[in-house]
């Protein structure tokens, strides 16, 4: 069986983080399927979906670790062509990607005991999102 769902989020941009995984595991007990995958996707090109352990100290080193790599102060061309500020969003979200998968057993997410899932917006304003949520399971 397969059940489609959304999770709606309002954020600020910016490296915003927001842990999801209770609501995705509400979502799996409100699909009542035992066993399967559940895969998170944000139909978005300036965020993203992880997992780390939801510790303030992790996303300030997640944090700086994105600047070192992906400096937003750097001239990026979408920038150049576009005017929007959010060129070092786009290649952010590019190199952790828009989805992730977890499989899940007696109706529970199998994540370990430190990971949470987190989507993260690289945007450079506030956004609503909606993630699809697909369970596919028995």
């Amino acid at each position: 069986m397969i059940k489609t769902m959304t999770i709606q989020l309002i954020t600020q941009g910016n490296s915003d983080i927001h842990d999801i995984t209770e609501e995705v595991q509400d979502l799996l007990r409100q699909a009542d399927l035992q066993n399967g995958i559940v895969t998170i996707f944000c139909p978005s090109s300036t965020s993203a979906i992880t997992t780390i352990e939801h510790e303030s100290g992790c996303f300030s080193d997640l944090r700086r670790m994105l600047d070192q790599i992906v400096d937003p102060n750097q001239p990026y061309a979408h920038n150049s062509r576009w005017g929007d500020g959010n060129g070092h969003s786009h290649i952010r979200a590019a190199l952790l990607g828009p989805s992730l998968t977890v499989p899940f057993v007696n109706g529970h997410l199998t994540l370990g005991t430190w990971q949470q899932i987190i989507f993260i917006d690289f945007d450079v304003r506030s956004r609503r999102r909606e993630l699809v949520v697909q369970i596919m399971g028995e």
